[in-house]
């Protein structure tokens, strides 16, 4: 990923330079994790720039916040307007984009309700999540030790800044171990997601995916994949998955804004399926790649083109 220090961020309706973007030191977010964020993709179409699914990652922006109670001061369309300014600012063709909300400088405490809420977008060009190599051939991926949030404790329908440190170990760990990335599972064992991402199988031409009561993000592009799948006529699924059900499974792969749609080649050293990209994630890579890139009819509306 490439920064521009002199690159523009808005915050709370101005723009400054990266260099120039602070908060105190004593900002809520800081000492309690209080943030939620959105991870969204700008494509370059030969119409020109194009914000993949724009509106709904931010109205999970703004759901993520509602858990948290956090009021946002701005609408849901002032954060999109936003994001495309931010965009034509910073004179990006493609890029990531980063809105964060989040508790800024009040009072120190547990309770956050003294601290103003604050927002700011950053972009910045990324290339792919894991490796441009494993897009084709594969990740090699390990089952983290660290599970994820069992009900009651951290809510994981919001994608708040203070699960990704449950994230952080179990990418950590992974690291340490080798693999590219990890899987978690959820309280009982089973199936949840990837530090990251969302996860996917392919059993016999079929499409399961964990369903939301596996302690799961609610993926955007999971989502996408999920609608892209049954537009082509497979059989899609939302299941509770086994561990066992990964090392048997014909195709593996993740799901992501970041990570896109990255097939799996292994886990915990046992190889899936043929050890490389299968022939149902090929085709809905593609399939993917052609909708974000614009070189397929906008059948859902998916695109907000930045001009």
């Amino acid at each position: 990923m490439a920064f521009d220090e002199n690159g523009k961020v808005w915050m709370d309706g101005e723009f400054v330079a990266l260099k120039d973007a602070k908060i105190s030191v004593l900002s809520h977010v800081i000492h309690y994790g209080s943030a939620v964020f959105e991870g969204i993709r700008c494509y370059e179409t030969e119409n020109g720039p194009a914000v993949f699914r724009l509106q709904d990652h931010v109205h999970r922006l703004f759901d993520s916040a509602k858990i948290y109670k956090m009021d946002i001061p701005f609408t849901e369309e002032e954060i999109c307007d936003a994001i495309i300014e931010t965009i034509k600012v910073n004179n990006l063709k493609s890029c990531y984009i980063r809105p964060i909300t989040y508790r800024g400088f009040g009072e120190l405490g547990v309770n956050p309700l003294n601290c103003p809420v604050e927002t700011t977008i950053a972009v910045w060009e990324w290339g792919a999540y894991i490796g441009e190599e494993e897009m084709e051939q594969g990740a090699n991926i390990g089952i983290s030790t660290w599970r994820k949030p069992a009900p009651g404790t951290l809510p994981v329908l919001a994608k708040a800044a203070a699960n990704y440190m449950n994230s952080q170990l179990a990418n950590l760990e992974a690291g340490e171990h080798g693999y590219d990335e990890a899987i978690q599972l959820d309280y009982h064992g089973h199936v949840a997601e990837g530090s990251g991402e969302n996860i996917f199988i392919v059993e016999k031409g079929k499409i399961v995916t964990p369903d939301l009561g596996s302690s799961i993000l609610q993926g955007i592009t999971r989502d996408s994949i999920m609608t892209i799948a049954k537009d082509l006529g497979y059989e899609v699924s939302q299941e509770t998955i086994s561990r066992e059900r990964l090392y048997l499974a014909d195709e593996v792969f993740f799901t992501g804004s970041a990570a896109e749609v990255t097939p799996i080649r292994a886990i915990d050293n046992r190889q899936i399926g043929i050890g490389s990209r299968g022939p149902v994630t090929k085709e809905l890579q593609e399939k993917y790649f052609d909708a974000v890139n614009g070189r397929s009819e906008d059948i859902h509306n998916w695109l907000t083109y930045v001009e």
